[in-house]
Parts: C-alpha cells; sequence; structure tokens
C-alpha cells in the first residue's frame, strides 16, 4: 500500500490496529528513528465532515504541538501527505483505564489514588494553560506497562479562559457530560472537564457507571440525586465524600458563548 510505502521510507513499519473511529484509526508501529514502539493515528480527511477537517482536527493539532506533560501523550511528529491522509506519530501505552477497570473490576484504592493524581496533575497543567479537553473519559485515559497515565485524544479540546467565557458545543460521552451540556445550555468547559474527572473516580473505585444512560434525556435529572453505591462495592469514606465535590458543576448564566 501506499500509506505503508510512505512510512516504511521513514522508519516506521506498520502493525495491528489497536483503536478506530468513523474517520481515523491508531495502528501499532515499531520505528527505526525513536528506538521504540510508536503508535500513529492515521486521519482521512477527505471523506471527513467538514467541520472535522476545518475546525476541531486544526484545534487537535495545535494543542498537541504545545503541551508537553509527563501524563499527556506525547506526539513525536506529525505526517501529511498527497493522499489527504495525517498520521500523528505517538508514544505507545499499554492500555488504556476502562480496558484497566474491565480486567480487575475496580481499582485498588492505593493504585487509584495514584492513577488518579495522575490525571488531575494533566488537566491542572492542561487548565493553567487555558486549554481545555472536554472529553476525559475512562477509554481517553492510557496506561503504559508501569501504569502511568497519558490523556490523549484531544478532538474535542480547544483554548478557553473558563467563566465568563462559555462554550455551546455539544462535546463527550453523555455518562461522563456535566448536566449544563446535556441541558444544552452554554457551560464553562474547565468545570465541564472537571465533572468528568469525578465521574471517571466514581468508575475507578467501583468499577460501574455512576448514572444509567439508557435514557439521555433523564440523565440530568439523576445527576442532581445523591450517588448510590452497590452493597458489594466498598469505598473508603474519604473517596465517597470528594466525589460530590469532584462532581459538583454549576449551571451558568448564558453570557458569552465562543463555541
Amino acid at each position: 500500500m501506499c500509506m505503508e510505502k510512505v512510512l516504511r521510507g521513514m522508519g516506521y513499519k506498520l502493525g495491528v490496529t489497536i483503536g478506530e473511529g468513523s474517520y481515523s484509526k491508531v495502528k501499532l508501529a515499531s520505528s527505526q528513528k525513536h528506538n521504540s514502539e510508536v503508535a500513529i493515528k492515521i486521519v482521512g480527511r477527505k471523506k471527513a465532515p467538514h467541520e472535522l477537517v476545518h475546525k476541531f482536527l486544526p484545534r487537535e493539532l495545535t494543542l498537541l504541538r504545545e503541551v508537553r506533560h509527563d501524563n499527556i501523550v506525547h506526539v513525536h511528529e506529525f505526517i501529511e501527505v498527497c493522499n489527504g491522509r495525517l498520521y500523528i506519530v505517538m508514544e505507545a501505552a499499554t492500555t488504556d483505564l476502562l480496558q484497566k477497570i474491565q480486567e480487575v473490576n475496580s481499582i485498588p484504592i492505593v493504585q487509584a489514588k495514584t492513577m488518579f493524581s495522575q490525571i488531575v496533575s494533566a488537566v491542572n497543567y492542561l487548565h493553567q494553560h487555558n486549554i481545555v479537553h472536554r472529553d476525559m473519559k475512562c477509554e481517553n485515559v492510557l496506561l503504559t506497562r508501569d501504569n502511568q497515565v497519558k490523556i490523549t485524544d484531544f478532538g474535542f479540546g480547544r483554548f478557553a479562559m473558563g467563566y465568563p467565557e462559555l462554550s455551546s458545543t455539544y462535546c463527550g460521552s453523555a455518562t461522563y457530560a456535566a448536566p449544563e451540556v446535556l441541558l444544552g445550555v452554554p457551560y464553562d468547559p474547565k468545570k465541564y472537564d472537571v465533572w468528568s474527572l469525578g465521574v471517571i473516580l466514581y468508575v475507578m473505585v467501583t468499577g460501574c457507571m455512576p448514572y444509567d444512560d439508557s435514557n439521555v434525556r433523564k440523565l440530568p435529572r439523576a445527576q442532581r440525586k445523591a450517588l448510590v453505591y452497590l452493597d458489594d462495592v466498598t469505598v473508603e469514606s474519604h473517596a465517597s465524600c470528594s466525589l460530590p465535590i469532584c462532581c459538583s458543576s454549576a449551571l451558568l448564566p448564558a453570557r458569552q458563548s465562543n463555541r
């Protein structure tokens, strides 16, 4: 294939596909240049929607060029070719947080503290640089072989100052989305990330989702109720107390919306 010839000429040998979306896929590859295994995200821009190609993808590329943090996936290089494909060469991880939780049912509290502190450190770094993720979820938390966190997928990321600069674009997954996002009102994107962190922490320590997302319309009402823990799930008291605080996201008045 032409794609493989281009990459082979640059010292990359493609391996198995480890992720796939509507307009992109991620493949493992060996790299002579970096002397390690890497992950290559392949984006097909010709068939992708106009908004993705001209709005979200340029934002993602700009952010990936800017960020430098131990707990955010590092991008080695961007490769653009004439067939409309874009190759994003990144450091490779072993698994993601959702797969890890499914393997062990729930993350032991000591390990959960370490992992979650790394997730918070990465998001805090982003917010300090006025960058928001807007799609924080267990699938976007990669883990290396030694369980070091690597935040990935900035497809909905953007630069944002936070309140009173609000967003109005519906982003992310419903179960991890804050009430104001689900209700379709302008929201503070930094607070959205914080809400999603609370959901991630709940899933880590319980092994299950905090809300039933089978009916998205009912989710905002369910989110206003106290969190419930299953009888067979043991959560330390200080961890359970911190969840509502981490998940606290207030409905904000619509002042200024910058999608």
